[in-house]
C-alpha cells in the first residue's frame, strides 16, 4: 500500500510513513487545468490559435492587467448554430481516491453581449486504454447553458468507476452558440476549467 512521509519543518527528518489510506479523505479539492494546455482538437500538436476560427476556440490573452486569458468562441452574431471546441489531456494525481466521482467544472458565461437564441457548454472525457486507443465518453452531464453576461460555474459529473491515480483522459470542451441578430459581439467563454476530485494527502 502507498505510503506518505512526513518530515519535520526545518529539519527535514522523517517523523512517519503512514499509509495514504489513514490520511484524510478531502472532497472536490480543485485541480485547475492551465489554459495553455488547452490544444486544436482534431490536432492536439497544434497550439490553439489566438483568434478562434472554424471549429477551433481561441485562447485569447487579451490586456495584461485588464484581462485574463481565456478560451473563446470569437464573435458569432449572426452566424447561426456554430460549435467550437478545444482539448487537452490530464492525468489522475497520485493523491486520488481510486474509483470516486470526477467533476469537470468550468467558470463559463457571454462576453459583450447574449445571445438571441443559445449558448452551452459541454464536456467529453475518454479514458486512455494505454494502447494507443481510448474508452467511450465517461461524462454523464448534459451541455449546460452559459447564456448569461454572468460568469457561473456549471459541473459535469465524470464516472469514476474503475478509475485509478495515474489514469489518463483525453477531454474535449464545446461551446455552441446560436446567434441571428445583428448587434453587438456576441461571444462564449469558459474563464476556467478545472477538475474537482476526492483526494488523501
Amino acid at each position: 500500500m502507498a505510503k506518505i512521509t512526513i518530515r519535520q519543518q526545518n529539519t527535514n527528518s522523517v517523523i512517519e510513513d503512514v499509509a495514504r489510506s489513514e490520511i484524510a479523505l478531502e472532497s472536490n479539492a480543485v485541480y485547475a487545468l492551465p489554459l495553455e494546455q488547452w490544444r486544436t482538437w482534431d490536432a492536439m500538436a497544434t497550439n490553439l490559435p489566438g483568434t478562434p476560427a472554424t471549429d477551433d476556440l481561441g485562447l485569447v490573452t487579451g490586456t495584461l492587467g485588464t484581462d485574463f486569458p481565456s478560451l473563446q468562441t470569437g464573435d458569432l452574431k449572426t452566424a447561426g448554430a456554430t460549435t467550437r471546441y478545444a482539448a487537452c489531456t490530464v492525468t489522475l494525481p497520485p493523491e486520488y481516491e481510486a474509483g470516486s466521482t470526477i467533476k469537470i467544472r468550468a467558470s463559463a458565461g457571454m462576453v459583450t453581449t447574449i445571445s438571441d437564441g443559445t449558448a452551452t457548454i459541454d464536456f467529453e472525457c475518454y479514458p486512455s486504454d494505454e494502447d494507443a486507443t481510448a474508452s467511450a465518453d465517461i461524462v454523464s452531464t448534459s451541455a449546460a447553458s452559459i447564456n448569461s453576461l454572468t460568469f457561473a460555474n456549471k459541473d459535469f459529473t465524470v464516472t469514476g468507476t474503475n478509475r485509478n491515480p495515474g489514469d489518463q483522459f483525453q477531454i474535449r470542451v464545446a461551446i455552441a452558440v446560436t446567434d441571428t441578430a445583428s448587434g453587438t459581439a456576441v461571444i462564449g467563454c469558459a474563464a476556467k476549467v478545472s477538475l474537482l476530485l476526492s483526494v488523501r494527502g
